[in-house]
């Protein structure tokens, strides 16, 4: 499969943005008094989000992988 260079950008545009918006988001939620208990650990509120995190962060660098590689493939066509 061949990726344009619209959908190579889009791609990489998507990874942009996850990787700028959920590490704010665990910050906030690292904040927040829900994520605590009382003796100091991490509650379920807490963890839950952490693998959300996670998640999106790990999908975010697959898609910005593969739109560098569109990217990429994309201008040595144009080249050719």
């Amino acid at each position: 499969m061949t990726l344009s260079r619209r959908a190579s950008l889009f791609l990489l545009a998507f990874a942009v943005w996850t990787w700028v918006i959920w590490p704010n988001f665990l910050r906030n939620i690292w904040n927040d008094p829900r994520s605590w208990a009382d003796g100091g650990g991490p509650t379920s509120f807490f963890t839950v989000h952490l693998l959300l995190v996670l998640a999106s962060l790990a999908f975010g660098t697959v898609i910005g992988v593969m739109g560098w590689r569109g990217w990429r493939a994309a201008r040595a066509r144009s080249r050719d």
